[in-house]
């Protein structure tokens, strides 16, 4: 059966079709817009941490409408890569890894970050590096990095772990004359391992690189003119602990002086080494069924300390998160309302510990953690515990040719006669004190 309308109810319903229709026109092109999903890109090194801190963001990525995009790069391109997009001024990234080695070398080109929530409750001492010339942080902690000498549990009981550079040899040389090692004790030596070999013990017996000891005020380390601290008896003496250690006693492999994190970690992994020490962010790889034969026996200690240290010294750094200063404003909001939620997701910076062995930048979560995880209460007291006398690098422009300058001379004082080491060593002098000014 057919309808058929007056006019004027004809005229009512093409009004109401009109009207209908326009407002479809007009929810069809608005609807994208309120759906449009933001985005978030993040420029970072591959690593196990950074991803592991990435997925706590994400979660809030997807709570609230955001992508989360990951451009991981090399460790070998990455601070050249994003320094020349800081210089530029491009908004390639959104958020960047940071990292105390080149704090201060970006400082101004980099977004304040004081007023991220739960920056508050962070460790204060190891923000050195990430101050610009207006006093204002530039940097979110994602995970603490800290040196952590790690032993074998099921080799020796924790009565017995070395707490000396001498026990060190003792402990190590009777495991391998019982044929329960190959080696005592291996770590990094080459350019950006020095840490693992020669920093700890430098520290751990009260020595430093530069002088005065232990400065890390640029000024007053300029006044000095990056005077070296290479010859001070200090010094001297642990580059000759691991002159006999490779030569004379044999805890260490003969082609450690070449070796670097990697090749270290692998032999300890393998079970060939009973000591080592490297940053406590490896504890996950030494726990992983898949890559090591140790896992289950893995116990952490304080440093040993040399003949001029009474008590055990640590390093306790970060790496962190941080915001480009040509980022867009709004983006720059969005940036830290996620780094904010980073800082505040409990449960997802316990299990970033709990797989990768990185400490939660939240220390309020310390206690807590150590509560219930007998590995954490272990590396708390290991490092957190102990106080450091000094922050593991310096800060000035230069640091990356000192750093270079100094490794070559420890290498060069390693590579010949015993006797040598004083006079190599001062040979050196000039060179890293050249690196510091800038004048080599």
């Amino acid at each position: 059966m057919s309808i058929r309308l007056s006019v004027s109810g004809r005229v009512l319903l093409e009004s109401a079709a009109a009207v209908a229709l326009a407002i479809g026109i007009s929810l069809g092109a608005a609807a994208p817009a309120a759906a449009q999903e933001k985005e978030i890109k993040v420029g970072y090194m591959k690593n196990p941490i950074q991803d592991a801190s990435l997925d706590i963001m994400d979660k809030w990525a997807k709570a609230n409408n955001v992508k989360l995009t990951r451009i991981p790069m090399a460790y070998s391109v990455f601070m050249e890569k994003v320094t020349a997009t800081l210089t530029s001024g491009a908004d390639q990234f959104d958020v960047i890894w940071h990292n105390d080695d080149w704090g201060q070398l970006w400082k101004k080109w980099l977004e304040t970050t004081d007023d991220v929530k739960g920056i508050e409750n962070s460790d204060q001492w190891p923000l050195l590096a990430f101050w610009n010339d207006d006093k204002k942080l530039t940097t979110v902690p994602m995970a603490h990095t800290v040196g952590t000498f790690f032993y074998r549990k099921d080799l020796v009981q924790e009565s017995e772990v070395p707490k000396t550079f001498d026990e060190l040899v003792k402990v190590s040389q009777r495991l391998q004359k019982e044929g329960k090692v190959k080696w005592g004790y291996v770590g990094g030596m080459s350019m950006n391992n020095t840490w693992f070999s020669f920093w700890w013990t430098m520290w751990a017996n009260q020595c430093d690189i530069l002088n005065p000891l232990f400065e890390r005020d640029n000024e007053k380390l300029k006044a000095a003119k990056f005077e070296p601290a290479i010859t001070e008896p200090c010094h001297r003496e642990i580059v000759e602990y691991w002159w006999d250690a490779i030569n004379t006693h044999k805890i260490s492999p003969p082609g450690m002086t070449a070796y670097g994190r990697n090749e270290a970690n692998a032999i300890f992994m393998a079970g060939d080494a009973a000591f080592t020490l490297v940053d406590s962010t490896h504890f996950g790889e030494f726990s992983d069924p898949k890559r090591s034969k140790i896992v289950g026996n893995i116990g952490m200690a304080p440093f040993p300390v040399g003949p001029r240290a009474k008590v055990p010294t640590s390093w306790n750094e970060i790496w962190g998160w941080a915001i480009p200063i040509g980022v867009p404003a709004d983006r720059k909001k969005l940036a830290k309302d996620m780094l904010g939620a980073m800082m505040a997701d409990e449960a997802g910076q316990i299990e970033m510990w709990k797989k990768t062995g990185g400490p939660p930048p939240n220390i309020k979560l310390w206690p807590k953690i150590a509560a219930e995880d007998k590995d954490f209460a272990a590396l708390k007291h290991a490092v957190f515990d102990q106080k450091p006398i000094t922050h593991s690098a310096y800060y000035f422009a230069e640091w990356p040719a000192v750093h270079k300058a100094y490794s070559d001379a420890v290498i060069s004082a390693m590579s010949g006669k015993r006797e040598d080491i004083p006079k190599v060593l001062q040979d050196n002098v000039e060179k890293i004190r050249r690196a510091g000014l800038g004048t080599n």
